[in-house]
């Protein structure tokens, strides 16, 4: 294992410890794909029923991560402006002056994201695509690293409005945390009850090893026989019975990617067929519309997307860079 591979692993293991000294997760890849995305410059949709500590997860990651963190509660009068900011005229001086809104920030956390009309979800389009924001013509440039955490509930439908397909496709990851086990939510009563463990979390990673992470990433070798199977896999959940749309180009990039920074942050320097299966769920079946037949008998894109992992083929390695030049 390189020095990097070494320092990825080890920055994994802090956060993790970290995050798991407050949170009771009941899947234990959330951080890891949490990691995965803040090193890939990608988003994170949290689809889940209220009560399950999506609020609790975004803070305590920023605040483990030493990232300013900004929280915003969408609801159906929040203005465009009220994210992004606006130009103000200044009296005295006689001139416009930019007023940054929340956007400016490392870790935004977009609060029940499809309670806002479709005007105000947009005006997060520029932001998550390009990390800027542009108002009468001028441009800012966001900070960096720039994460929006968003947040739905999939089983409340009155007073919101869906996410549209295109801005469904500029998130990273689609992650559900569901309910902790029993002994979790003993676990949490036992945490909870007379403190809040939040209060208490110190920084254990900063933005030169963030940095260092997303200057490596795209060095993890990617072998070409990894590389079809995921053009595969994407191009078969867009052939699927049942499947009204399937997984977009910038999906099979985002999987690729995605699949990069979890080999890193578990301290290899290549991709194996196995972080891509792990990967795919989370990273490609928010991004398939199911047909109306699917629907009516509840199939997910969960669902689908297993299936089209069942029916694409897994390759055989080597997937090292040396080995693979050998061979």
């Amino acid at each position: 294992m390189s020095e990097i591979q070494e320092t990825a692993a080890q920055i994994k293991k802090r956060i993790e410890d970290n995050v798991n000294s407050v949170m009771v997760l009941n899947s234990v890849n959330v951080l890891e794909i949490m990691l995965a995305a803040v090193i890939c410059r990608g988003h994170i949709l949290l689809d889940d029923i209220p009560g399950v500590g999506k609020t609790m997860l975004a803070r305590t990651f920023a605040n483990s991560l030493g990232l300013n963190f900004k929280r915003i509660q969408f609801t159906p009068d929040l203005l465009p402006a009220d994210v992004t900011g606006m130009n103000v005229y200044n009296q005295k001086e006689r001139e416009f002056e930019f007023h940054p809104g929340p956007v400016f920030t490392n870790i935004l956390l977009a609060d029940e994201i499809n309670r806002a009309t479709p005007r105000t979800q947009s005006s997060l389009l520029e932001s998550m695509q390009e990390a800027t924001v542009t108002i009468d013509g001028e441009t800012h440039t966001l900070k960096d690293p720039f994460l929006v955490l968003a947040t739905q509930n999939p089983v409340e439908m009155e007073g919101t409005f869906p996410l549209p397909e295109a801005q469904l496709d500029r998130f990273l990851f689609c992650l559900r945390l569901g309910y902790p086990s029993a002994e979790g939510e003993k676990e949490i009563i036992n945490r909870f009850i007379n403190a809040n463990p939040l209060m208490n979390i110190q920084p254990v990673a900063g933005l030169e090893e963030i940095q260092l992470l997303r200057d490596a990433v795209g060095k993890v070798y990617l072998a070409n026989p990894v590389g079809e199977y995921i053009v595969s896999l994407c191009r078969n959940t867009r052939e699927l019975e049942g499947v009204r749309l399937g997984t977009s180009p910038r999906g099979t990039l985002y999987l690729a990617r995605a699949a990069q920074a979890l080999a890193l942050i578990r301290g290899r320097d290549h991709v194996l067929p196995d972080d891509v299966q792990e990967v795919a769920k989370p990273v490609l079946a928010h991004r398939i519309l199911t047909a109306v037949s699917s629907a009516v008998f509840e199939v997910t894109g969960d669902d689908l997307v297993e299936n089209a992992l069942n029916e694409t083929r897994v390759p055989v390695g080597p997937f090292n860079a040396g080995e693979a030049r050998a061979t």
